[in-house]
């Protein structure tokens, strides 16, 4: 036998859909609190005021019956029982068949009170009749003249219309409910429409969503479609990625082919030819470099870490320097200990790449940093050529080269350098901002990430 307290058993009986979740959350309460009203209505209200109106209506039946059994005889008791029961709106039937027992209709909860405070205060009573007639009792009494009644209207002991509040109390709980549940399905409504959104996209399907809602709900929506975004433009940029290298890869390819054709056992290579071969595998070698730092970018090599942003900054300006790069860090402004959130890796390869387009394109690199109470901000200018402000989101693209802007002081990259800088900003919740240097004229490249 399934045992009711069984926690399985409870989960089986608990609804599955949120619908009828937040239905059974909003509506249980409503109905506990009606039945719970209802009780202490009937019990202690509704039955105290009966059992108070009874007894006040049993001492006008007993001063009455004490007349007519203290009479001399029949006709002296029904002249004496009429003349005080009259003014008290009381009917004398004497004598009386009474009724072999009390009498009262199933749906009538006050009648046991009634009957019961009567045959408290009254031992003579033969039986209480609410049945007959259920706008008046019959209470048949035995007395010395033979069995008589005293009728009096029902409204005299108990309360009038004792319903109406149950019934209001009922309707409204209903009113109530059905507005009640008008508002949960228009909250619930926007919570399905992102469940199928979400599905849709899990199935390679783009639908229309808008974020509505609530407050939490619109949170959520805003969350998924910032997620589908980058997962969007993820997409894009790998297929990028790809025509990318199968392009970039070609020229040198060609080149060594060219030149492989023209080495043979009575054509031995030129020294030039050599170099030019090795410089061209270099250049593959740069370009690889860069396609796997760009697909790598977002996966992050360690997790985010509290990290003193001072320290980090000038070892990668040293590190820059090391490698034979004019890079230095010029102003740091906060505080040099306070640490910030972010994946070192991560932001150490966007960097780097920074410095490394800063002294490609210019002579120098210089870096300025701010550590405020809400954000990290570094940037760093050069003194070249800069980019023209109509170009600036088009740096930002994967293999984009801006060749007639930006002049080159050394090998050619792969156009990834701004592209994997952006990502990584956009990966710590960030942004990477293009402009003029306003201390050396060329581009100033900002990263702004939360602290």
């Amino acid at each position: 036998m399934t045992n009711p307290a069984d926690p399985t058993t409870l989960r089986k009986l608990i609804p599955r859909g949120l619908y009828a979740r937040a239905a059974l959350i909003l509506f249980l309460p409503v109905v506990v609190v009606t039945l719970v009203v209802s009780v202490m209505f009937l019990q202690r209200h509704f039955e105290g005021v009966t059992r108070q109106m009874t007894a006040s209506m049993s001492h006008e039946v007993a001063f009455v019956a004490r007349l007519i059994d203290s009479a001399g005889g029949p006709e002296a008791a029904r002249r004496a029982g009429v003349s005080v029961a009259r003014p008290l709106e009381l009917e004398l039937t004497l004598p009386a068949v009474p009724a072999p027992a009390d009498r009262r209709l199933p749906y009538d909860f006050s009648g046991r009170i009634v009957t019961q405070v009567l045959r408290e205060a009254l031992p003579q009573i033969v039986s209480v009749d609410l049945a007959t007639d259920d706008k008046r009792v019959v209470v048949a009494l035995d007395g010395p003249q033979g069995p008589y009644a005293l009728s009096f209207d029902r409204r005299r002991v108990s309360a009038s219309n004792p319903h109406q509040l149950l019934v209001l109390m009922v309707l409204t709980s209903l009113l109530m409910t059905g507005i009640a549940t008008i508002f949960l399905r228009n909250q619930l409504r926007p919570i399905r429409r992102l469940a199928h959104a979400a599905e849709e996209y899990g199935k390679g399907r783009i639908v229309p969503y808008r974020p509505s809602g609530a407050v939490e709900i619109r949170i959520a929506g805003t969350a998924f479609l910032d997620m589908r975004n980058r997962l969007e433009r993820q997409n894009d940029q790998r297929k990028l990625m790809m025509s990318g290298i199968s392009h970039d890869l070609r020229t040198p390819l060609t080149r060594l082919r060219l030149g492989l054709s023209m080495v043979g056992p009575d054509m031995p290579p030129e020294p030039g030819d050599i170099s030019a071969m090795e410089a061209d595998i270099a250049e593959m070698n740069r370009m690889v470099d860069g396609f796997l730092d760009y697909a790598r970018g977002d996966a992050g090599d360690s997790p985010a870490q509290q990290v003193a942003a001072a320290g980090f900054l000038e070892t990668l300006v040293a590190d820059a320097q090391r490698a034979g790069q004019q890079a230095q860090l010029v102003q740091f402004e906060g505080d040099r200990d306070g640490l910030a959130t972010f994946r070192p890796d991560m932001l150490r390869r966007a960097l780097e790449n920074l410095i490394g387009n800063a002294v490609r394109y210019g002579n120098r690199a210089e870096m300025d940093a701010a550590l405020g109470p809400r954000s990290l901000r570094i940037g760093i200018e050069d003194d070249g050529p800069g980019i023209p402000e109509d170009s600036l989101d088009a740096a930002m693209r994967p293999f984009t080269r801006l060749d007639t802007s930006r002049r080159r002081n050394s090998g050619q990259g792969a156009g990834l350098g701004l592209a994997i800088a952006a990502d990584v900003a956009r990966a710590h919740g960030g942004q990477l901002r293009l402009g003029r240097g306003p201390r050396l004229g060329g581009l100033r490249a900002e990263i702004v990430i939360p602290r």
